[in-house]
């Protein structure tokens, strides 16, 4: 069997210019993009305020770490947790479209159960006692045929 080297630290970045990463290295090339569009479009006073500006949030995205992650994925996780709300309230409302869809529902339910349903049939007292005997013999006595009186017929007319 061979022995295969397994990687250890996949979490780790690769380095590609001493200690700055790939991801690092994107953003603040990013960064002094946008530093240099900004010499061209202000004039001085405001570009030294805008460069600055643009700098120092690029070099907290890039080497910024909060509790061991990234800055980039801690502002994104804030902003998922800003728009979620932080109190779940029960609205017990029903709404217009739960409401058509609760009446669907029942219609649908109701014509499934008179198409599932048998047609009525009413038994009389001696078709029932009949049954019963049928049951209670396991099937031995067959019943009465039609025309024909059953036994039990004959014992209910004698009572």
């Amino acid at each position: 069997m061979q022995q295969f080297t397994v990687p250890q630290f996949i979490d780790v970045e690769d380095k590609i210019i001493g200690p700055i990463t790939t991801r690092q290295f994107i953003i603040m090339l990013s960064g002094f993009a946008l530093i240099g569009i900004s010499y061209k479009i202000f004039d001085f006073s405001a570009f030294i305020v805008v460069g600055l500006s643009i700098f120092a949030i690029s070099g907290i995205f890039s080497f910024a770490k909060i509790n061991g992650s990234q800055f980039h994925l801690f502002v994104l996780n804030l902003i998922q947790t800003l728009k979620k709300p932080g109190l779940r309230v029960w609205n017990h409302t029903i709404g217009k479209s739960e409401a058509e869809y609760a009446e669907y529902k029942e219609i649908e339910t109701k014509e499934l159960e008179q198409a599932s349903l048998p047609p009525d049939k009413h038994y009389t007292i001696s078709r029932l006692a009949e049954l019963a005997l049928i049951v209670d013999t396991k099937g031995v006595y067959k019943g009465g045929e039609k025309g024909e009186e059953s036994e039990i017929e004959i014992i209910n007319n004698n009572i």
